[in-house]
């Protein structure tokens, strides 16, 4: 089974466990902080299944109809899943905000402390598990699907701080103070996503440490070319496209050519293993510094 997916199935049965779990004890608590902590992971179950379909979706070869590929299915998952962040914070203020003039009293703190640690701890491993694999593979849906489990852990954190001070202090206005901060910070989680994937959605190019790597590489064959030109670059998903063209001595025969793009090519996607390299050889007008330095000669000095 291909990994992605393999970690993608772990979110989905984890987080369908926890939701459960944090749902039913927060509702027999009365407590607003547990119960949002249930719609958070409600949300991240959703995000788990999206990822999980769109890692599948994105693993399909290109054909006729998609000819560079379903990378940006992983990118567009991404987006959904931010939303549904967004939503899951719309709900617990909206549950909370009430009760920070009418606080409620919140029973059976012992459960709510239990099952707060335990998606804590749940949650950080499936997490690590998940960014793991996203770094391995440049996957953006697992890479988002991570993060979520990453707030949760923060949150479920937070609201087990909460519930413990309800436990020996009796303040309850804490309880929707606290589910008012777990939606803060899960809106702020939301925005990185939702810029990152749009960023990969309008063809951002890469970043400026991997483009420096191009360039590195381009250097290393200089003396086989004569110039590059533009040089674009785009992400899809785990998918890197990069294109340039390639200034090259007019002498040099068909067969030559492409050896020289190839050398590149392979050496480029060596630091990118997951990548689309697009050459578009060039022949030399002769105005090139070398040529200008020696009018007579019949041949380029590039080979």
């Amino acid at each position: 089974m291909d990994k992605k997916v393999k970690v993608a199935r772990l979110s989905v049965a984890s987080n369908t466990v926890l939701t459960t779990g944090k749902l039913i004890i927060g509702f027999s608590m009365g407590s607003v902080s547990v119960i949002s902590e249930g719609f958070h992971s409600g949300m991240d179950l959703i995000a788990a299944i999206i990822a999980l379909i769109s890692v599948n979706k994105a693993a399909k070869p290109a054909d006729t109809s998609y000819q560079y590929g379903y990378g940006k299915y992983e990118n567009l998952a991404s987006i959904i899943e931010a939303l549904l962040i967004v939503a899951a914070a719309g709900l617990i203020t909206a549950e909370a905000y009430p009760r920070l003039f009418e606080p409620a009293p919140v029973h059976a703190l012992g459960l709510g402390m239990l099952i707060m640690a335990v998606s804590a701890c749940v949650n950080l491993f499936v997490s690590r598990m998940l960014l793991k694999a996203a770094r391995e593979t440049d996957s953006p849906a697992l890479a988002a699907d991570g993060m979520h489990l990453l707030t949760d852990v923060y949150t479920s954190v937070g609201v087990l701080i909460g519930v413990i001070i309800i436990k020996f202090t009796g303040w309850y206005i804490v309880d929707p103070l606290i589910g008012i901060a777990v939606s803060i910070f899960i809106l702020k989680a939301a925005w990185e996503l939702i810029r990152d994937s749009i960023k990969s959605i309008l063809d951002m190019s890469l970043p400026e440490e991997e483009k420096k790597l191009i360039m590195k590489t381009l250097q290393k064959y200089e003396h086989k070319f004569v110039e590059f030109h533009e040089l674009r670059t785009r992400r899809a998903g785990a998918e890197r496209h990069i294109d340039l063209h390639l200034v090259i001595a007019h002498h040099l025969s068909v067969g030559q050519v492409h050896e020289v793009c190839d050398e590149i090519e392979s050496t480029i996607k060596q630091l990118f293993p997951r990548c689309k390299v697009l050459i578009h050889a060039e022949p030399c007008d002769g105005s090139c510094e070398r040529c200008n330095k020696d009018k007579n000669r019949s041949r380029c000095s590039y080979n």
